[in-house]
């Protein structure tokens, strides 16, 4: 991780406390599906304005093909699918979609209401019609604030005398330190109030997570690569390997890797 990445998260913590906001900003990653590009741009700018106080990132794909093909295993929270397409429309796209990840939130856009009856067996989360409207879309925008907040799994720290949560998905790892712990994030790193095992309670109930070593524990999404006596994460760090678990810490990330490739086809 560069060194501008690794700053001091109590700091950014102190800053949302003294703005009144409280807590992490919520992570969202959202595509939209749509071979019209003033479309696409409309409602690309509605969900920034709407999710502008949340870290949001938004993707636009000109049909479900190229979506399929490169962009649908980048692990976004939202799709946005315009049902009629050159192609492979938006129906057939969500069946796609749907096969691989029963949880992803799918929202069809269309400005033909009948079609709304056929996209209704890929279980979809709502619908917007074209041309859209700001009202409609707010009030769809704190539907999914409400869902995706109560998806989202968190570590929860006491920081700087503040109980701070903290997204899973953006911890690359946690190691003991004395009396603290201390978590590195997509956002830098921060020294947490905590005893270890705490730590280590929360961050196992969700399969990414591996102790690799006494008082470490690791993200498996965020390992560049395995090297038998070390873990290489994303940000460049080496992490000790217990070495008499070796191959049993190995196995476990392979076997996660795998999951992972099943989840892709």
């Amino acid at each position: 991780m560069a060194d501008h990445g690794r700053q001091n998260l109590c700091y950014n913590i102190k800053n949302r406390e003294a703005e009144g906001t409280g807590g992490a900003a919520m992570n969202l990653q959202t595509a939209i599906v749509e071979d019209s590009k003033p479309d696409a741009e409309r409602l690309k700018q509605l969900l920034k304005k709407a999710f502008e106080n949340e870290n949001i990132s938004c993707s636009c794909f000109a049909s479900g093909d190229e979506f399929l093909r490169a962009g649908w295993r980048e692990g976004y929270q939202v799709v946005f699918l315009d049902i009629c397409m050159e192609g492979t429309n938006g129906i057939e796209t969500a069946q796609r979609l749907r096969a691989a990840d029963p949880d992803l939130l799918i929202v069809f856009v269309t400005s033909s209401p009948e079609y709304v009856w056929d996209a209704f067996p890929v279980h979809p989360f709502d619908y917007l019609l074209k041309p859209y409207k700001e009202e409609k879309f707010e009030q769809l925008a704190g539907e999914l604030r409400r869902v995706l907040c109560r998806q989202q799994p968190e570590l929860e720290v006491r920081i700087a005398r503040q109980i701070v949560r903290l997204p899973l998905t953006k911890i690359y790892y946690a190691t003991a330190q004395n009396h603290y712990v201390r978590v590195v994030t997509d956002d830098g790193e921060c020294r947490a109030t905590a005893n270890f095992a705490q730590v280590q309670e929360q961050l196992q109930t969700q399969p990414e997570f591996l102790v690799c070593n006494r008082g470490v524990i690791i993200n498996m999404s965020k390992v560049l690569r395995f090297e038998g006596d070390c873990i290489e994460m994303l940000d460049g760090t080496h992490l000790p390997v217990r070495q008499k678990d070796k191959n049993s810490l190995l196995a476990q990330f392979t076997q996660y890797q795998f999951r992972g490739m099943q989840r892709e086809f």
